[in-house]
């Protein structure tokens, strides 16, 4: 049973069938070798440029932040990203990266800023630590590792906004666009469920509008996932994730509940499938919930899940919530939500 409700209200349910049977042998591929006419057109560069300048807060001299800059922007084109390490022009996007030093750690933790032509931050990352006696040899291995580790991170970050931009409208790109959303990582899960989730579920808050980020940075919002396993009867698992939706200053919004149950020990290893029919129907119910707080983003373009068992009924009928309320008790708030 999928659930988007406010607290102690119920909106709606929706059934939500854990998709568990491995894809039918079939010929994914269906244009290899045959793109056909659009093939060109879609094989154009994007219509924008990401200048990296030199930064200037980031421990380290005139010199070595240049080749910063020069190993961010060749990591961001092996990423697909057109960069250039040059001052902006009047139309170009910019990277802005300062490091901090952590307290009591002898380490430094970078930051990514993307910024639009007139200087409005429009979403931002953060790198993981890297020690500081690697970064004060200013070497350039290591400015070519952290490119490598931290583009594709950007990357996502600007597919984030240009799918605003391109599901609501040109303000998507000047500050004034969707909402900015914390995505905090998913916590609970067995196997690679923690990281599945929380990569489909940016993926698809994108595809509706949003523009999901890695940081608290400018963002209006916050979604928080936990995942709760229990044991069923039969040789099962109960399944139940909650996200959470809360505002900048704290106020809950409301909570998106899934629930099935799955064979004992299924999801140990390996989501696929389970983590992008979750990621699905969970964006679109913390989609609804936002607009029903008055913050509608652009409407929704995430695909439907491909068909499985042969597009018939559920492999197991799904689980549902005694009396309309939520079976997990809230995750505690992350210390720094706000």
């Amino acid at each position: 049973m999928f659930e988007s409700f406010r607290p102690g209200l119920l909106a709606r349910g929706l059934c939500l069938p854990l998709l568990l049977a491995a894809a039918a042998c079939a010929d994914l591929r269906p244009y290899s070798g045959n793109p056909g006419g659009e093939a060109a057109r879609l094989a154009a560069p994007p219509a924008y440029r990401i200048a990296v300048p030199p930064p200037s807060d980031v421990l380290l001299t005139d010199e070595a932040t240049k080749d910063l800059a020069e190993a961010m922007a060749l990591a961001l084109r092996d990423a697909e990203v057109p960069a250039a390490v040059t001052d902006p022009q009047p139309l170009d996007l910019r990277l802005n990266i300062v490091v901090q030093r952590e307290s009591g750690r002898d380490s430094i933790v970078p930051r990514y800023t993307l910024q639009n032509a007139d200087g409005q931050s429009l979403a931002s990352n953060t790198g993981a630590p890297v020690p500081l006696s690697a970064w004060s040899s200013e070497a350039p291995a290591v400015f070519k590792a952290l490119g490598e580790r931290d583009a594709p991170g950007i990357a996502a970050l600007l597919a984030g906004i240009e799918a605003a931009r391109k599901t609501t409208n040109p303000d998507a790109l000047t500050g004034k666009g969707p909402p900015r959303i914390r995505l905090v990582p998913v916590r609970g899960a067995p196997g690679d469920g923690n990281t599945s989730l929380t990569a489909k579920m940016g993926e698809f808050l994108s595809q509706r509008g949003l523009v999901p980020q890695n940081n608290a940075d400018g963002a209006d919002y916050a979604v928080e996932g936990h995942v709760n396993m229990a044991p069923a009867p039969n040789n099962q698992q109960r399944v139940e994730i909650l996200w959470t939706v809360t505002r900048r200053d704290g106020y809950e919004l409301g909570r998106v509940l899934q629930m099935n149950e799955v064979p004992r020990g299924t999801l140990n290893r390996y989501w696929g499938d389970v983590a992008f029919v979750v990621a699905n129907e969970a964006s679109a119910g913390v989609r609804d919930v936002l607009a029903n707080a008055g913050a509608p983003p652009g409407p929704q373009t995430a695909p439907e899940p491909p068909p499985r068992n042969g597009g018939n009924a559920p492999l197991m009928a799904p689980a549902t919530a005694p009396d309309g309320q939520p079976a997990l008790p809230p995750p505690t708030p992350a210390a720094d939500r706000r």
